[in-house]
C-alpha cells in the first residue's frame, strides 16, 4: 500500500515511482530477445520476449506507436492512454495487478515491458466451451473472483479506477495467479478537476458498462467497477457474456447515444430499475428512456436474476459432480446479486465482496486458481505468431495479423 494511504501521485512524489525507471539510451532487443507476436489493438501491439541479461520469466512487451500519415510518419506525441498507463503502473505494486517492469523509449516509441501471462480469462472461457460446454469448476471460479477482488480493493484503495473490466483484460499466469491487466482507461478519481464524464464519454466496453453510466450519470464511483466484475462472475458461471447487447455507434457530431438495446438485456434480467430500489434514478440524464422499455418481470416482483442463476448453475449438474456446485449455492446468488445491483450506493464495494460468506464456505478459496485440477484441465498457452515477430517494423497500430484482437471474442478467433 503506499504510505497512509495518499495519492499515488503526490506533489511530493517527482519524477517515477522505486521501482519502475524510464530507459531511454537502451535498444528494446539488446534487453530483450522476442519470441513472437501476441496481439494488436488501436494502441500499437503485444509481444513476447525472454530477457538477455538473465532476467528471469517471460515478458510481455506492448509497443505504442506514433501516429503514420502516409510514408512520413507524423509524431503527434503520446497518447493520453499510454501516458495514464504508464504513470500508474509505475506506482502500482500488487500481486493482482499486472507488474510492469520498465519501459523503454526508443525512435518515439514507447515499449512497456510486463510480467507474462499465459492466460486471460476469456481464454479460459472459451476453452471452457470447447468441444462441448463444461463448467468451470466451483473452486477455480472461486479462487477468480476472490484474486479479482483482491485486485479491484487495491485499486480502489488508492483511488484508481479501472473502468474495462472484462475477460479479455484479466490475465492469469500458468502458476494460478490472477492479474487485473490493461490500464490504458484506468485513471485517478481522488482529485478530478471535472466530473469524469467530460474526460472520458465513453468508458467500459458496452457488455459490462454499469446501468449509471448507460443512463448517462456525469459522475460515477469505483462501483462501475464491481458492476463489470458481477457481469464476468457471471461470465464464468454461464459462459456467456450475461448482458450481451449491441452497440449503438456515436453518431458525426459525437453526441453519446442512448444504448437502448443494452439497457433492455439488463432490463430482461434485472427488471425495470425502481426509485424505490434506486432513490437517485430520477436524476439520471437518460431515466426517461426506461419507459420505453419492455421488462418481462414485473416491477414489484424484483428480477429474474436467481432464476437465471439456478438455472445456470442445473444446465451445469449433468456434467459436473453433483455435489460440486454447492460451493457456489445460495451464497453465490447473493454475492452475485449484491454486485449487480442497480444503485450504485448500495452495489458490494470490493472490501465488502472480500467478506462476503461466499468465500468463507464451502471450498476453501485458493491463491491458485488452478489448484486440485490436476492433470484433467491443461489450459491451452496463449498463441505466439511467428508471421510478424520484428518489433522494430513500423507497420500500422491496429493491424490484425495472425494474432488475437484484444476484444475478440470466441466465435471470431475461430475464424482468425
Amino acid at each position: 500500500m503506499f504510505p497512509s494511504r495518499r495519492p499515488p501521485f503526490h506533489p511530493a512524489d517527482r519524477g517515477i515511482g522505486p521501482n519502475v525507471g524510464y530507459q531511454s539510451k537502451v535498444r528494446v532487443i539488446d534487453r530483450y530477445k522476442v519470441i513472437g507476436f501476441i496481439s494488436s489493438g488501436t494502441y500499437g501491439r503485444v509481444y513476447k520476449a525472454v530477457g538477455r541479461h538473465g532476467q528471469t520469466g517471460e515478458f510481455a512487451i506492448k509497443k505504442f506507436k506514433p501516429d503514420k500519415e502516409g510514408e512520413q510518419i507524423q509524431y503527434t506525441g503520446i497518447s493520453q492512454s499510454a501516458v495514464r498507463e504508464m504513470a500508474l503502473c509505475s506506482e502500482l505494486s500488487h500481486t493482482n495487478v499486472i507488474k510492469l517492469i520498465e519501459i523503454i523509449l526508443e525512435d518515439k516509441c514507447i515499449f512497456m515491458v510486463f510480467e507474462y501471462a499465459e492466460h486471460d480469462l476469456l481464454q479460459i472461457i472459451h476453452h471452457h466451451t470447447q468441444p462441448t460446454r463444461h463448467p468451470i469448476p466451483p473452486s477455480t471460479v472461486k479462487s477468480i473472483m476472490f484474486q479479482l477482488l483482491n485486485g479491484c480493493q487495491y485499486l480502489h484503495s488508492n483511488w484508481v479506477l479501472h473502468r474495462d473490466l472484462k475477460p479479455a483484460n484479466i490475465m492469469v499466469t500458468s502458476s494460478g495467479e490472477v492479474k487485473i491487466g490493461d490500464l490504458g482507461l484506468a485513471r485517478l478519481f481522488n482529485k478530478p478537476l471535472h466530473s469524469l464524464f467530460s474526460g472520458d464519454k465513453v468508458v467500459v466496453t458496452i457488455w459490462y458498462r454499469a446501468p449509471e453510466l448507460l443512463l448517462g450519470s456525469r459522475h460515477y464511483t469505483p462501483a462501475i467497477d464491481m458492476w463489470a466484475v458481477g457481469c464476468i462472475f457471471a461470465e464464468l458461471l454461464s459462459l456467456r457474456p450475461i448482458f450481451k447487447g449491441e452497440e449503438a455507434k456515436m453518431d458525426s457530431k459525437k453526441t453519446v447515444p442512448f444504448q437502448r438495446n443494452q439497457m433492455q438485456k439488463i432490463v430482461e434480467i434485472m427488471g425495470l430499475p425502481t426509485k424505490e430500489k434506486w432513490p437517485h434514478l430520477a436524476n439520471m440524464p437518460e431515466s426517461s428512456q426506461l419507459s420505453t422499455l419492455s421488462s418481462s418481470t414485473h416491477p414489484k416482483s424484483g428480477s429474474n436474476l436467481e432464476k437465471w442463476y439456478y438455472s445456470t448453475l442445473n444446465s451445469h449438474s449433468a456434467t459436473s459432480v453433483p455435489s460440486s456446485n454447492s460451493s457456489l449455492g445460495a451464497e453465490g446468488y447473493r454475492l452475485l446479486s449484491g454486485l449487480l445491483e442497480y444503485d450504485p450506493e448500495k452495489r458490494l464495494t470490493a472490501q465488502q465482496a472480500l467478506q462476503h460468506p461466499f468465500f468463507s464456505t464451502g471450498d476453501k478459496v485458493s491463491g491458485n486458481c488452478f489448484e486440485g485440477l490436476g492433470g484433467k484441465m491443461e489450459y491451452p498457452h496463449r498463441r505466439v505468431s511467428q508471421d510478424d515477430n520484428d518489433i522494430r517494423t513500423s507497420s500500422l497500430p491496429g493491424t490484425k495479423r495472425s494474432g488475437l484482437p484484444d476484444d475478440s471474442r470466441p466465435v471470431k478467433r475461430l475464424k482468425e
